[in-house]
């Protein structure tokens, strides 16, 4: 964890030497001064938290390892005292202050994670009676006799086949299911464990996210008790289309944008919790490892916040959207003295989106860093990832596409698989052409096996059906070699070396004897 990483780059390069304070001398030991000058440098330097690290939050972090007895003051004295940026002496305890994460179980199986909804569990469609069936559907077996008995000879039996209708509980576990595996994979992690718990994951959540927004991609809320106050609306359009966002015709005057801001942030640092929840915490926390490509980043971001809370990503989407506006609006006066209004909105709005449940933590520190990105891409990271949304929409039409069963075939859809394994397009389309093939090669060998049919007939059919499908044919009979071993040769006439001669008689009338009777 960096909470421990961090200590222990602190206490390995913090400089200890002797110090006096009334009258006595404290070996080994530091001043607050020199601890924050110290560890404002190391968290400027690292990676982990960037040059946007100020002077503020690390002195609100040193004021963290004094509460947990990562420090002390040079009398033993920890956790009631409050850090101070002056001359009074601390010094490192002797027991180790690293803080102890308990051992979590290693998931042996998937049975705790979401499972997807496959087709083998189907039902066998009821004949109607005035049902009319579609054109693009697949043949019944009576349609399909008709059409190719004249060339094959009869057809095995065949049933139409199809899934159970899907419910909008069954989508919602759909989305719920691919969406964490989708971030699981672009976290670039062999498992989830310690970082999401997946009964903490909403699939109605997610649906609403996807669906359920405006023109401007930002979510819409079916329950408006759930909304933003009306007059924080109202605030946050005034910023940010200042100096024409002033819709309430409220009297101007000068610090009236100062107040403004004051307003929208006391909201939004009132909420009981922050933005991104206490329960997706580790998981935004694993996306700062990504900052640096900014691609990968962005997608992580895009999937993790689909497990928002619909309330949660509408505040997240209007607070980014205010904070760009603000920061990228030259008419804006000036809304702190001494701090730049970028680096203002971040340490004013970073706690109130990223913060963890426990206090022994670099929740602030992490939040600048990861708030700042956001802020800079926020109209990317809303966007729904293109390839999640299409993996879901292709598993839907497979839930819902008819299947033929044909009587006796190796293939029974009501025969559960042992395992799923994901294949490509290509594999997927070549299985495709194998499984309508099957019942035209059971034919075929039905067709040779037949010992009751002549042999001219049965050359008759194979003829016909070579034809039909040549494809069938040709895999079965690749060679003449083959075909010959397996079909009996027609029997050849022999033709006797005889010369036959016409003899040409002379042109005789007929006659015939008449007989009378007296």
């Amino acid at each position: 964890m960096q909470w421990n990483e961090t200590i222990r780059l602190f206490r390995g390069g913090m400089p200890l030497r002797r110090h006096w304070a009334h009258f006595r001398c404290y070996d080994c030991s530091f001043t607050g001064t020199e601890a924050v000058d110290y560890l404002h440098n190391l968290l400027r330097d690292n990676h982990n938290f960037g040059p946007e690290v100020t002077r503020y939050q690390t002195l609100q972090l040193l004021r963290k390892f004094l509460k947990a007895h990562v420090i002390e003051d040079v009398k033993g004295r920890h956790g009631t005292e409050d850090f101070e940026d002056n001359g009074h002496l601390y010094r490192f305890p002797t027991l180790s202050p690293l803080k102890s994460f308990p051992a979590r179980p290693v998931i042996k199986d998937c049975s705790d994670l979401p499972r997807l909804i496959r087709w083998d569990d189907y039902e066998e469609l009821p004949q109607q009676e005035n049902f009319v069936p579609v054109k693009s559907a697949v043949l019944t077996s009576d349609l399909w006799n008709k059409r190719h008995s004249v060339a094959i000879g009869d057809v095995h039996e065949c049933k139409l086949i199809r899934r159970k209708a899907i419910t909008s509980k069954q989508v919602d576990h759909i989305w719920k299911s691919m969406t964490v595996a989708h971030l699981q994979r672009v976290l670039g992690l062999k498992t989830l464990d310690g970082v999401l718990n997946p009964a903490h994951v909403n699939g109605k959540h997610i649906v609403h996210n996807v669906f359920s927004v405006n023109k401007a991609g930002i979510v819409v809320l079916e329950n408006k008790a759930e909304d933003m106050p009306y007059w924080v609306v109202t605030a946050m359009k005034c910023l940010a289309n200042w100096p024409n966002g002033n819709e309430s015709k409220q009297p101007v005057y000068p610090g009236f944008e100062r107040d403004v801001l004051r307003t929208v942030a006391d909201y939004y640092q009132r909420l009981k919790e922050p933005l991104l929840t206490f329960h997706l915490y580790e998981v935004f926390v694993n996306i700062l490892s990504l900052l640096p490509v900014q691609e990968a980043a962005s997608e992580a971001l895009q999937v993790s916040c689909l497990l928002l809370p619909p309330p949660n990503r509408r505040r997240l989407q209007l607070l980014l959207r205010l904070m760009a506006r603000v920061c990228q609006n030259p008419q804006l006066p000036p809304l702190n003295d001494t701090i730049a209004t970028r680096t203002l909105m971040v340490q004013m709005f970073s706690q109130c989106v990223l913060g963890s449940a426990d206090d022994m933590d670099l929740d602030e520190l992490l939040a600048t860093k990861l708030v700042t990105f956001m802020m800079e891409h926020h109209n990317t990271i809303f966007q729904v990832p293109a390839k999640l949304r299409c993996q879901v929409e292709e598993h839907l039409s497979h839930l819902k596409r008819a299947q033929i069963k044909y009587a006796g075939a190796d293939t029974d859809f009501s025969a559960s698989p042992a395992f799923y394994k994901q294949i490509s397009r290509v594999e997927c389309e070549e299985q495709r052409v194998i499984g309508t093939q099957t019942p035209l090669q059971q034919l075929l060998e039905g067709l040779i096996a037949d010992k009751e049919l002549p042999a001219k007939d049965k050359r008759k059919r194979l003829k016909q059906f070579q034809k039909s499908y040549p494809e069938v044919y040709h895999s079965r009979f690749p060679t003449e070699e083959s075909k010959a071993a397996v079909i009996p040769e027609k029997t050849p006439r022999l033709k006797p070396n005889l010369m036959f001669f016409s003899i040409k008689k002379p042109f005789q009338p007929f006659q015939r004897s008449w007989s009378f009777r007296a």
